[in-house]
């Protein structure tokens, strides 16, 4: 599993502008199943994904995201290996 966390390196308004975009590529790579999880950062300085995706599909849908194609956030990929879960969050854990 990956943890990906987005920081803004733009002014507010500048997030704001892409963020349409941003939530537009974000349901579709929800429905292709690259992340089950995202939000945004508190306070909001940028947000962080969680995927269950191969790291060649992550990455390639990573480089489709406005706020990467437009400057807006960097990105950091981590790669995570859930051992251990609370009840009900069995599919989160490591096969």
């Amino acid at each position: 599993m990956y943890v990906v966390s987005l920081s803004y390196k733009v002014p507010e308004d500048v997030v704001e502008f892409h963020l349409e975009a941003h939530v537009d590529w974000l349901k579709g790579a929800f429905e292709d199943g690259v992340f089950v999880a995202a939000g945004r950062k508190v306070p909001r300085t940028g947000g962080l994904l969680l995927s269950r995706a191969d790291r060649s599909t992550l990455d390639a849908s990573l480089a489709k995201d406005p706020f990467y194609v437009n400057g807006v956030a960097d990105f950091q990929v981590t790669e995570f290996a859930a051992n251990r879960v609370a009840p009900g969050f069995e599919n989160l854990l490591d096969a």
